[in-house]
């Protein structure tokens, strides 16, 4: 061994000696598991989780013990289209949301072509139009595109081949959803006043379904358009918006 080489193992070996122990009785897979959490830029799925873990960790096990261990603290580990993610306590949101930047609100026009999104997709804009009664201006769903909550899915096989739009895994873990299942049903929205108790006993919300697999009406969307298309800036909002 050269004289460098045994420098350099001696000093490794000095550091080991010297660095601070892992606190007694904490899981070294579960302290593992947080620092992962804790560096993420984004959330990460069970996968991604095992491959870094060390071989025959429960996964599963310790994503549910962390959960618990932060069920009352300033943060919690919470999961967001399907995957697991650190997420500041509800209650204490509003108290860091006043050192943000005011965020640019939806119009509601803007809001209510999300929902019919995220309840109806796939659907073109025609479709958005006839459920919402009235015309749908492109800087409506411009801005949705723009945020990332709505993508483009493919062309719906019918005259004119029109667009079919559907919602993304950011605006699952925007809205701290864990699948698009989780939106509220009929009797939810009731429960929390959108919508009058008193509506007809006929009216129906569909099961939502954000499969990423095109339907039978679908066709794929042509690479050329797919790559070129940019949300135009248009400040013009729906009439009723």
């Amino acid at each position: 061994m050269s004289a460098e080489a045994a420098r350099i193992a001696q000093t490794d070996r000095e550091m080991q000696e010297t660095a601070p122990l892992p606190p007694p009785g904490r899981d070294p897979d579960l302290r593992l598991l947080e620092a992962m959490l804790f560096a993420a830029g984004e959330p990460l799925d069970e996968s991604i989780i095992a491959a870094r873990l060390p071989e025959g960790a429960d996964v599963r096990a310790l994503l549910t013990a962390l959960s618990a261990d932060y069920a009352d603290r300033g943060f919690n580990l919470v999961r967001a289209a399907g995957k697991w993610m650190l997420r500041t306590a509800p209650d204490l949101g509003f108290l860091l949301a006043r050192d943000k930047p005011e965020p640019r609100r939806l119009s509601r026009a803007a809001l209510e072509t999300l929902a019919i999104i995220a309840y109806h997709q796939p659907v073109t804009r025609a479709e958005i139009e006839e459920i919402r009664g009235v015309s749908t201006n492109k800087g409506t769903l411009d801005v949705l595109l723009a945020a990332g909550w709505v993508r483009l899915r493919g062309r719906r096989r019918s005259p004119g081949r029109p667009v079919t739009y559907g919602t993304t895994e950011t605006f699952l873990v925007h809205y701290g959803l864990d699948a698009i299942q989780d939106l509220p049903g009929l009797d939810e929205l009731r429960g929390t006043g959108l919508i009058d108790s008193r509506v007809t006993a006929g009216l129906t919300i569909p099961l939502p379904s954000d499969d990423p697999g095109l339907k039978d009406d679908e066709d794929p969307l042509e690479p050329e358009f797919e790559l070129s298309f940019a949300p135009e800036p248009d400040g013009d909002e729906d009439q009723d918006g």
